[in-house]
């Protein structure tokens, strides 16, 4: 428990050897790959908040302003006295509009990046007096259970499009696993990137000042940092570029010599020009959406989007 009386922490992080043992999975493979989940330690969190300042990254200040411009209508539509539970804590700017407008009785903000969620906990406990936080570290992309108990409404917040981070299939079981989480009378308010001319897209995740690019080279940092790799982040470029026939953009870092990385007192060869895949954001149709909103137990869905067709929020419940 933290110091704090109206603010809570567990962790629930799972250990490093179950973590070591993913990215060899990751290695092993021939198309190698990083899960995206270890791009965000500290240092990673807060690249991707200055990402999301960069003017052509689009998604931010989009969702942000849906947020803002259906506060009201959003409110009125989830209720009061509820349990909010946030996956993926972020920066917390975006929740502090749901805060102001919903005063839930609970917040619970989720993340696997322990000391960022900590801070942006113990923040907004002390900006917020009236509210009770309690924050989890934990994988939430994986099956878990809430580590307290609570009898208000469940209501959950997913924003950012993070949805996109999964494959398809996956993004199904997910949004069944929240169906679960906030049991009947529950809630999700989603925020998902729609399908869009890829010039727009491919600017987005190629920003000119290069903070994608230190974004992505710093999953290695962390890797070294944490997990005993040996990676050389100067030897490694950053490429990302939409796939129209996936419908979403995929990350690489590319090596940019032959070169041997250790990871767990094993071996791995990259060659010139090798890539090691580290994300994939997939882009939505609202049709796609609602249908896999449909499939995964929700029943009603409502629908904000910016004129441009660029964002969109949903709420499921």
């Amino acid at each position: 428990m933290n110091s704090a009386p109206s603010v809570f922490f567990y962790d629930r992080a799972t250990d490093v050897v179950d973590h070591t043992s993913e990215v060899l999975e990751g290695f092993r493979r021939k198309a190698k790959f990083i899960s995206p989940k270890f791009f965000y330690d500290e240092r990673g969190s807060q690249l991707f908040t200055e990402i999301t300042h960069q003017p052509e990254y689009y998604l931010t200040r989009t969702e942000t302003a849906l947020l803002q411009e259906h506060a009201g209508e959003i409110s009125d539509l989830i209720g009061e006295d509820i349990l909010l539970i946030e996956f993926g804590s972020g920066s917390s700017t975006k929740i502090r509009i749901l805060l102001e407008n919903l005063r839930p009785s609970i917040y619970a903000p989720l993340d696997i990046s322990r000391d960022y969620l900590a801070q942006a906990a113990q923040a907004l406990g002390s900006e917020y007096p009236w509210l009770e936080v309690h924050a989890t570290c934990v994988d939430f992309t994986g099956d878990f259970e809430l580590p307290f108990r609570s009898e208000q409404r469940h209501v959950s917040f997913f924003p950012g499009s993070s949805i996109g981070n999964f494959e398809r299939t996956e993004a199904e079981v997910f949004l069944k696993r929240v169906r679960q989480l906030v049991g009947e009378g529950g809630g999700l308010l989603l925020g998902v990137d729609l399908k869009k001319d890829e010039t727009v897209l491919n600017a987005a995740y190629n920003d000119r000042a290069g903070i994608t690019r230190d974004f992505n080279l710093n999953v290695l940092s962390h890797l070294n940092r944490e997990y005993g790799t040996d990676f050389n982040e100067a030897a490694f470029d950053h490429l990302a570029r939409y796939n129209p026939d996936e419908g979403c953009i995929e990350m690489f870092l590319v090596s940019r010599v032959e070169q041997t990385v250790t990871l767990a007192n094993e071996s791995f060869r990259l060659e010139e020009g090798e890539v090691i895949h580290t994300e994939n954001s997939h882009k939505y149709a609202v049709d796609e959406v609602r249908q896999m909103a449909l499939n995964a137990g929700f029943g009603s869905i409502r629908i904000w989007s910016d004129q441009d067709e660029l964002f969109a929020v949903f709420y499921l419940s």
